[in-house]
């Protein structure tokens, strides 16, 4: 039986990973003050890149972008849910 060890890793952080976790930063502090939610859309995008990149370039940041991930679909749904509600409301505006 051969044992198939993975490459060690090359010690570099993923710099899209960090770029994903510090975009669902601004889009999480910004979205109360100046709708910058909009960047959680960037943050997802990137977050899922940089996790390929991870994994075939064998480099460190997983976790980092695991976390950009997660703030970054909490904050899409949060503001989905939002709009849902949202809509019955200025239906109702609308009709009177």
């Amino acid at each position: 039986m051969s044992s198939t060890k993975a490459p060690p890793t090359t010690g570099r952080i993923n710099m899209l990973a960090i770029a994903a976790v510090a975009l669902a930063a601004v889009a999480f502090s910004g979205i109360w003050f100046f709708g910058l939610g909009i960047l959680a859309t960037f943050a997802v995008g990137a977050g899922h890149v940089s996790l390929n990149q991870i994994k075939r370039k064998n480099e460190k940041g997983r976790s980092v972008a695991i976390v950009a991930l997660v703030l970054g679909y909490g904050l899409a749904t949060w503001a989905l849910i939002n709009v849902l509600t949202y809509i019955p409301v200025a239906l109702q505006q609308m009709a009177n």
